[in-house]
């Protein structure tokens, strides 16, 4: 595809499943529950698995659940044939009426606002990762997590790998290794199977990392290298490779890094834009010697490389800006490095 020129075909490209995922869907066995479906990549999630399913024609729930403060993610989700569950996955009375299902995808979480409001980003990452995972005991459940749980490494290092010792800075980090450490204790002490991906960083054209630093540089604003290395991969493999990873779930659980294969520099994004904007350039402070970086190569060898590289990716995004195509206005942060959202 050379040009994505609006959201209708954006979502449905992001939505398409791949071939091996529609192999699992034909095999794996049960419904599938998404949690706090209504998220960035949430909606999307949920159609895929509804595609896929359908491409291996079989018959199966694929159940939604949020609390839906925007109808129009509820109908957006049923439009495309996904049951919709309106919950508070705080409550434990609500989660108790939940279906109980084979096949779990949690993605409930808070990670912006936390600087302001800690106590409300510790509850939602793991008193609810709690309640869902004493109700979902006897459930396969794929835990969405984040790279920002290890330390910052060099892109020498080639990223950290799973079984790097977590070593997370600021609350949001902390929280979200207490969301991996409470779905581990359900899995280790009840046998529930889980698989933990920790992911960096996905691409959609409406938002992530490379909609941010390309958003600044057409704006001839100064770009921060606080943190001077990403890794990013297109939102769809991103959410290809979360749904595999069904077939992956153990127990104790099983952890997973999910990310593109290169580890890319912030500078050389920047000017790459610049050049394709026609715009000059700036930046502000000194690339770091480290960063949030993940070694994905165990995802890419169980479910292959990404099928769009990095180059399409800024392609599509620089297009997207040029013809004014919408941002969802939520910038990733990335650059920040003291734990503090």
């Amino acid at each position: 595809m050379k040009t994505i020129d609006n959201e209708r075909v954006l979502d449905d490209y992001i939505s398409e499943p791949p071939g091996n995922l529609v192999d699992l869907m034909r095999t794996l066995s049960g419904d599938i529950a998404i949690l706090g479906i209504a998220g960035k990549m949430g909606i999307q999630l949920g159609i895929m698995a509804r595609r896929a399913t359908e491409a291996a024609g079989i018959k199966r729930r694929i159940i939604g659940v949020s609390r839906f403060s925007d109808p129009a993610a509820r109908e957006k989700l049923e439009s495309g044939r996904i049951e919709t569950i309106s919950c508070d996955l705080l409550d434990e009375k609500e989660v108790a009426k939940l279906p109980v299902v084979e096949n779990v995808v949690f993605m409930a979480g808070k990670k912006f606002g936390t600087d302001s409001n800690p106590d409300v980003t510790w509850v939602m990452n793991t008193i609810a990762p709690a309640l869902a995972a004493k109700h979902f005991l006897s459930s396969r459940i794929v835990v969405y997590s984040t790279g920002c749980i290890y330390n910052f490494v060099s892109p020498a290092s080639g990223g950290s790998t799973e079984d790097d010792e977590p070593k997370p800075v600021g609350d949001y980090a902390q929280s979200a290794l207490g969301r991996e450490r409470v779905f581990s204790y359900y899995s280790r002490t009840s046998g529930t199977p889980v698989c933990i991906v920790r992911l960096n960083y996905a691409i959609d054209l409406r938002y992530g990392v490379l909609h941010d630093i390309a958003s600044k540089v057409y704006k001839k604003e100064a770009i921060d290298l606080s943190c001077g290395y990403v890794n990013v991969i297109w939102q769809g493999d991103a959410i290809a490779h979360s749904l595999l990873c069904l077939r992956h779930c153990a127990h104790p659980a099983s952890v997973i890094n999910i990310a593109g294969e290169e580890i890319l520099s912030v500078r050389e994004i920047a000017l790459d834009f610049g050049k394709r904007f026609a715009r000059p350039v700036t930046f502000s402070g000194v690339e770091s010697p480290s960063a949030y970086l993940n070694n994905a190569s165990r995802s890419h060898k169980l479910f292959g490389s990404p099928s769009v590289p990095v180059s399409t990716m800024m392609d599509w995004t620089a297009h997207w800006l040029t013809i004014g195509g919408r941002s969802l206005g939520k910038p990733t942060h990335f650059e920040t490095k003291n734990g503090r959202y």
